[in-house]
This record gives structure tokens, C-alpha cells and sequence, in this order.
């Protein structure tokens, strides 16, 4: 869509405009800025409007920013934007925690993201398959056995096993020998019924113990696959204007607070260029956001995996100051998780194309 450079001005205006007060925008509040007369504008933003980049909410109101109109400022208008040192530094002190279990830094990171923004967050660290790395079977008595399980994720899992017969002590460290031998460093995809037969073949095993401990296995890996998932700010979309209807604020923050629902999409929104992502109102899949736009950059969180980091909010959003800040802390999280070799942020690099949501 070939725009006239005052066509572009005029937009591009009215599009900020728009952003920092929530009121539709008129011909007069833009003659200053763009140095042309009111009647002028008028024209421009008439034939704006018939092109479908704005709206005009009502005959006498002036005029709003479609998603068409806000697609085309997100890719072609918007000037790139830097964080502060104030930002950055908030950033980076929170980045430098390497210790911390993965589920407390996106934790912190959710939060930081939407003090930030002004909006709700969410922070996605996808886990690499899990294996086990090591088995501890304890012998309580004839009848009662403990199995510990420490996975390669360094979470540990534990089972009473309560034996309507009775086993020796020997019977149980046998055991744990093959457990050690055959089902360390295997995902639960490869815990087959042929490696089960065949170690209670080496275990002398008739009454299914080996079954048990193998079921119980196969449950703590299961489980490990989940991803580390925080949702924070939700209760920011109430100070919004689009906002003010409580059964349509409750309605987005369910859909947000549920962040099982986010991470569903993920597979079917692909990445943009830098590793960012902006789908504006009618774009989103869910029926949920289709008044809402998201924002989302990934990041690097070694082994072949990918995280994301994101903001939800109205499509009145200021897309170029959240896009700088995901930018950045993707960039820190990248360097945290993968190692020192990650890019930097990626503040003035930010080219983002039009959603290819429907490949």
C-alpha cells in the first residue's frame, strides 16, 4: 500500500496521537504538527479512512486508528526507540542472578516486564526433555520400599511403595543396580514394554515391580515437559480506557491469568525477523484477543530450546517502547540461559514484518 509522505506524517501522527491519550483524533489537534491546514487534513484523513487504515467512531468524532492502520505503523512508521539507562539497569540487575531456579527468574521476569510496560506479562521458558540421572531405592521394610528419582533438570521425585507380599533387602538393591543401568539419561518416550520385560527378566521379577517403578518413571518425566510459565500485571488492563467495561476486562483476564491458553497458540505464531512478534486485534487466534494486541519476543534458552516473553494490552499500545524493552530483556535471558555468545539487545535493529498467521 503506496502512502504520500503527508499521508504517512498524518497517520504516523495521529497513530501517537491516539496512543497517549485515547481520544480519537481531529484535523485541528494535527495542523500544528504536520504544518498544513485543518481543511487539508480533513481530506487526507477522509481518504485514510476510505483506504481502512482509520475509523471515526462516530459522524461528529474525529478519527482512530484501524488495525490495518496500526499494522502499517508498526512496520513501516514507527521510529526505533531505546530504553533508558534507568530501564537497562533495572533490567540487568535482574538478569544477573544466575542461580536461580528456572521457575522464580520467570517469575521475576513476568513481573519486571509488566512494571515496565504498564501492561500484563508473560514469560515462557520451554525445558528440554528431561532424563533421569539417577535412582535411589530405599529399603523401609518387607512390605515398603522408596524410590527417589533425580532428573537431569535437578528436581528430585519420590514414591512410597506400600507391598501387599513381602521382598528381601537384596531384591530391592537389584533393583536399583538395573534401574542405574537401564532408565538413566532415557526420555519417557524410550521407556518401552521391551525394556521393561527385559529387566524384570534380569530382576527374576513375578510380581510387577519393575512395572511400578517404571510407571512412576515414566509419570515424573511426563511431567517434567511442562513449561516454566509466569503470568504478571493482569489487574494493569483496569487503568486501560478499552478496559472500562468490566465483563470485557474480566473476560481478557481470565484468557490472560490462564496461561495454558497463551502457551497453546505459540506453536502456530512464528517469529519475526530479530525474534519478535506483534499481532494487532483481528490477527490474534484466540476470539479473547481480537480487541487486544501481543507482543512477544523469544530467546534463546539453550539445548535447542526457545523461550518467550510478552505483553498483552490494547491495541491503542505503544508498540515501539514495549518492543524495546522485550527486545532487551530477550536479549539478557538469551545470554543467561545460553551463554555469553548470545546477541546483544536489540534496540535499533527492530524491522518487523506483517504476520504470516495464517501459514
Amino acid at each position: 500500500m503506496e502512502l504520500s509522505d503527508r499521508k504517512k506524517k498524518i497517520l504516523t501522527a495521529l497513530v501517537e496521537s491516539y496512543i497517549a491519550t485515547a481520544e480519537p483524533v481531529g484535523s485541528k489537534a494535527l495542523a500544528g504538527v504536520i504544518g498544513c491546514s485543518s481543511a487539508t487534513i480533513r481530506n487526507e484523513m477522509s481518504e485514510l479512512t476510505g483506504m481502512g487504515l482509520l475509523e471515526q467512531p462516530h459522524t461528529s468524532a474525529g478519527r482512530v486508528p484501524s488495525p490495518a492502520g496500526y499494522r502499517l505503523y508498526v512496520n513501516e512508521l514507527m521510529q526505533r526507540q531505546k530504553l533508558s539507562e534507568a530501564e537497562a539497569a533495572a533490567i540487568n540487575d535482574k538478569l544477573a542472578k544466575k542461580d536461580e531456579q528456572i521457575e522464580q527468574l520467570m517469575n521475576e521476569v513476568g513481573q519486571l516486564t509488566s512494571s515496565l510496560t504498564q501492561y500484563p506479562a508473560y514469560a515462557l521458558a520451554m525445558k528440554p526433555p528431561a532424563a533421569v540421572k539417577r535412582f535411589d531405592f530405599i529399603y523401609v521394610d518387607a512390605n515398603t520400599f522408596i524410590v527417589v528419582v533425580l532428573l537431569t533438570d535437578n528436581t528430585v521425585k519420590n514414591k512410597l511403595v506400600h507391598l501387599p507380599f513381602s521382598v528381601h533387602q537384596e531384591q530391592i538393591t537389584t533393583l536399583s543396580s538395573l534401574f542405574n543401568a537401564n532408565f538413566t539419561g532415557v526420555t519417557d518416550e524410550e521407556i518401552t514394554d521391551s525394556l521393561i520385560r527385559s529387566t524384570e527378566r534380569a530382576a527374576g521379577d513375578t510380581y510387577g515391580l519393575v512395572a511400578v517403578v517404571a510407571s512412576f518413571t515414566m509419570e515424573c518425566l511426563a511431567g517434567a515437559k511442562s513449561a516454566a510459565m509466569q503470568v504478571a500485571g493482569a489487574s494493569h488492563l483496569l487503568s486501560q480506557p478499552e478496559f472500562r467495561d468490566p465483563d470485557k476486562a474480566h473476560a481478557l483476564m481470565n484468557f490472560i491469568s490462564d496461561g495454558g491458553r497463551l502457551v497453546s497458540d505459540l506453536p502456530h505464531m512464528g517469529m519475526e525477523r530479530d525474534g519478535l512478534r506483534v499481532t494487532i486485534g483481528p490477527e490474534n487466534l484466540a476470539e479473547e484477543l481480537k480487541d487486544s494486541s501481543v507482543v512477544m519476543a523469544s530467546y534463546d534458552t539453550g539445548d535447542g530450546m526457545r523461550g518467550y516473553i510478552g505483553v498483552v494490552g490494547p491495541t491503542r499500545m505503544d508498540y515501539s517502547s514495549v518492543a524495546a524493552k522485550l527486545s532487551y530483556i530477550a536479549a539478557g535471558l538469551s545470554r543467561l540461559l545460553a551463554g555469553p555468545d548470545a546477541p546483544e539487545g536489540l534496540n535499533n535493529k527492530l524491522v518487523l514484518k506483517e504476520s504470516d498467521r495464517h501459514e
